[in-house]
């Protein structure tokens, strides 16, 4: 690339086109002085030169930067991802009717589609055989939110987790809002 070496007072009139000219916009020295490459121009002192037009520039002072105190912590945002996380619970004991006295309700808390069974038993055998048909059509999810019911919490249950990969997070006893989306098709349910 060939460029223009200048000095003096065209190089102050370049570094001002640059800063606060048509072309400028009141940026910071660096971003100045590579303006000034772009155009073809330069000088030995151009990154000296470009911080002290923005020290002096009265228009930058006023401005005023963000420093750190005023900045937000940086939390990092989590990413769900559709039948990632799904809530389980039991409806019921309910009458009979065709032989099935509960409900097992399974909720995908991203997309809040909602999967049900009418079930004989609340045993920890026929939630495994539901979570494996739901594992077949919608894949393995990250994370199974349950109540701390023996149907959940036993060996047969902790044994499909590990096969499939599966965290289990238990909810509060006695604080049954922990897995509230299920407990929101429940009530729809109901």
């Amino acid at each position: 690339m060939i460029w223009r070496c200048v000095a003096g007072q065209e190089a102050v009139d370049i570094l001002t086109a640059c800063h606060s000219g048509p072309i400028g916009g009141h940026y910071g020295a660096n971003y100045i002085a590579k303006k000034v490459f772009d155009s073809g121009f330069y000088w030995p002192t151009i990154y000296k030169d470009a911080h002290d037009l923005v020290t002096r520039c009265d228009t930058c002072q006023r401005q005023g930067k963000i420093s750190q105190r005023d900045e937000m912590p940086q939390n990092s945002i989590q990413v769900y991802e559709i039948f990632n996380v799904w809530g389980i619970d039991f409806m019921g004991s309910f009458p009979s009717f065709r032989g099935n006295k509960c409900i097992l309700v399974a909720v995908d808390y991203f997309s809040k589609w909602v999967e049900a069974k009418a079930l004989p038993t609340n045993d920890a055998r026929v939630v495994c055989k539901f979570l494996k048909s739901l594992f077949a059509r919608f894949g393995a999810p990250r994370a199974i939110i349950s109540d701390r019911g023996t149907h959940f919490c036993n060996d047969q249950f902790a044994k499909a987790m590990l096969k499939y990969r599966v965290t289990h997070r238990l909810s509060i006893a006695y604080h049954p809002q922990t897995s509230g989306q299920v407990e929101v098709s429940n009530r729809g349910l109901k």
